[in-house]
């Protein structure tokens, strides 16, 4: 069985690494890995081949700074070039970017399976660009693998056991990677050295289009975090997009900035950090995986498990919202024990599912 498996942004890196290990290790399965080029920053992308250790990519689009409507297109016209020369017998996407559309849709008008990993999620925001794309490929896609039942259960609602698919609750495979990575993630990171071992800090993240380029929101947030930066040392690995319209804006951070990191790096602050403040979905996840609370710097967030079970607090982009919730979140006392994603389980599960195709 032959599976081309469509990657193009820092999470679906994490999110691959995990299952391509697995793939690798069972007999009857090539896997075949397209990057697009979504992220092209070498600390967003080749990075995360490097260190993980799983292949390089067969193929690489280079597609990137350019609009929503023409990223998705040449990916489209591109993936479709490669799926006529690979002919496999599935496509695989993650999650919710311009490349798991692009995908998806290239396969589905050659009457190839599609499998979208982390189907079902749904923040119930249509503004969201990442909504649009993760509702889209849920549609088309035949093989639906669920990292919760929340996700099973958004599908059910939606009449999904209508439509010529299979729906799998699998669990997360970011949860596989991080149990995994984290094993010799101190041996492979030097952040922390190179921040002067800072312990019980923030870790900040902030690269969501409907903050960046929303003035007022992006304002509120930065004077968010200045604030908690007075009472703990705030971290915040920026984006350069991110950075580029925070220099446009005039805004200037008290708070710690550095460039962004690779996925090593991300579990050692995560290790060293006191609390997560973020307006990243895979963050969100990640925090709770190495038992940090979380503030989604959103104002929503498809992980809607982890705000039921107290592990995240939803404060929007207003600054006293945020400071109110990082002043509640500073005292809780949570029990990070509970399973919510798998405990690391996802790629296995998956696998057996894949393995079973064409049996």
């Amino acid at each position: 069985m032959k599976i081309v498996t469509v990657v193009g942004a820092r999470p679906q890196f994490v999110k691959a690494a995990a299952l391509s290990r697995v793939i690798a290790g069972r007999d009857g399965i090539e896997e075949v890995i397209v990057h697009t080029g979504q992220h092209f920053d070498k600390n967003m992308s080749d990075v995360f081949f490097e260190e993980m250790e799983i292949p390089k990519p067969g193929y690489n689009l280079d597609i990137h700074s350019v609009g929503h409507g023409a990223m998705t297109g040449r990916m489209l016209e591109g993936i479709e070039e490669i799926l006529q020369k690979e002919t496999p017998d599935l496509l695989l996407v993650y999650g919710d970017t311009n490349s798991t559309i692009a995908g998806a849709l290239a396969a589905k008008k050659m009457h190839i399976p599609v499998g979208h990993v982390e189907a079902g999620l749904r923040s119930f925001n249509m503004k969201m660009p990442e909504e649009v794309n993760r509702i889209l490929t849920d549609r088309i896609s035949d093989y639906l693998f669920c990292p919760t039942s929340t996700a099973v259960n958004n599908l059910q609602r939606e009449g999904f056991e209508n439509f010529p698919c299979e729906i799998h609750q699998c669990g997360d495979v970011m949860q596989d990677a991080a149990i995994h990575y984290a094993q010799n993630s101190a041996e492979k990171s030097g952040v922390l050295q190179q921040l002067g071992n800072p312990e019980d800090f923030v870790l900040a993240t902030i690269h969501r289009a409907e903050n960046t380029d929303d003035p007022e929101r992006l304002r509120a947030i930065v004077a968010a975090l200045d604030e908690v930066n007075s009472d703990k040392q705030v971290i915040c690995p920026i984006h350069p997009r991110t950075r580029k319209i925070l220099e446009k804006q005039g805004l200037k951070p008290a708070f710690t900035v550095i460039d962004p990191v690779g996925y090593f790096d991300i579990i050692e602050l995560l290790k060293a950090a006191f609390l997560v403040m973020t307006d990243s979905g895979g963050l969100q996840k990640e925090a709770f995986f190495f038992h940090n609370p979380c503030i989604t710097l959103r104002d929503q967030t498809e992980w809607t498990e982890l705000v039921d079970h107290g592990f995240n607090r939803i404060a929007g982009a207003n600054t006293d919202d945020i400071l109110t919730q990082y002043h509640a979140m500073r005292y809780a006392r949570l029990n990070f024990e509970v399973d919510l994603y798998g405990q690391g389980r996802a790629s296995q599960n998956i696998c057996d599912v894949l393995a079973g195709v064409n049996a």
